[in-house]
């Protein structure tokens, strides 16, 4: 059956990716990006060609996941459409490189504010519609980050990363009475078939960062990069992310699983998880919640 769907963060990466595969997959996609009109007016255009090109309903909309009007919007917008609104994709972030210390915490906090407090503006817009429904699927795009071998000079992004998964595993409790499913996807490290690392941010405190370059660390930039390169596969595909995101929505309600690892470079977060996960689901039974670890039928 086809559903509604709202990729946040949808004009490029893993969010374009997956906009594309789902509505070839026969959904009707909203491919969210903020810009519409402007500096994202080519991806608007491309989003337009491929539905045409594909015969699929793939359309782009306006929302800047920093505002809440913005997200109010575009949910209202998506729902005054269709009449409903079956998944809701958080997918929009932001990534940085450096050494931690040369970032202000001031770019700490834009950075969260991208990677986490964005989600919140987006359930918060969404989730009454959602809720009255009784019936809708929450896709959470974490990173094998949160909990896998982590190198340095990421910290910013991994710290955000690891929050926005803390906070889609509370979610997930608090909304399965409610007919909401959750399934967090968790892609590893793809150097290639993104533009992650080519857009990510730098420091803003340029002097402290070239006291790392110059001093004992300088070297870890390249090690770490050339690293991370040396261990992904040459035919991996950060198409598999798209695809692995496909597969959840099309499962029958009720039998997605709670999360999805995509990590060809197997940096161990698949098994941290899934001891995390383990001690969680343990937990909840000992206090007598075991019914929310999965959605109300």
């Amino acid at each position: 059956m086809s559903q509604i769907i709202l990729i946040t963060g949808a004009s490029s990466g893993f969010g374009a990716l997956a906009a594309r595969a789902l509505a070839d997959a026969g959904h009707i996609v909203y491919a969210s990006m903020r810009e519409t009109t402007g500096r994202n007016a080519p991806q608007v255009e491309a989003v337009k060609a491929f539905a045409v090109e594909h015969k699929v309903d793939l359309r782009s909309i306006e929302l800047d996941v920093a505002s809440q009007a913005s997200a109010d919007a575009a949910v209202a917008q998506i729902v005054a459409d269709n009449g409903r609104l079956d998944v809701v994709l958080h997918n929009a972030g932001h990534m940085t490189f450096g050494p931690a210390e040369a970032f202000t915490p001031e770019q700490f906090a834009e950075l969260y504010d991208v990677n986490v407090l964005s989600t919140q503006r987006v359930n918060r817009a969404a989730l009454p519609q959602l809720r009255e429904q009784g019936r809708a699927l929450m896709v959470w795009v974490s990173s094998s980050s949160s909990r896998g071998g982590t190198p340095p000079y990421l910290a910013p992004y991994f710290a955000a990363k690891a929050a926005m998964d803390s906070l889609a595993v509370s979610y997930a409790g608090e909304l399965a009475r409610w007919g909401i499913e959750t399934s967090i996807i968790v892609p590893g490290a793809f150097t290639k078939g993104t533009n992650h690392f080519a857009h990510a941010g730098s420091p803003a405190d340029k002097a402290r960062e070239a006291e790392y370059r110059n001093g004992p660390t300088g070297s870890i930039p390249e090690v770490a990069l050339k690293g991370l390169a040396s261990l992904e596969p040459a035919d991996a595909d950060a198409g598999a992310v798209a695809d692995a995101i496909v597969k959840v929505v099309d499962l029958p309600f009720g039998k997605r699983p709670f999360r999805v690892h995509i990590d060809p470079s197997q940096d161990g977060a698949e098994i941290v998880n899934g001891v995390a996960d383990r001690v969680r689901a343990e937990l909840l039974r000992r206090i007598g919640l075991e019914d929310v670890l999965k959605p109300a039928m």
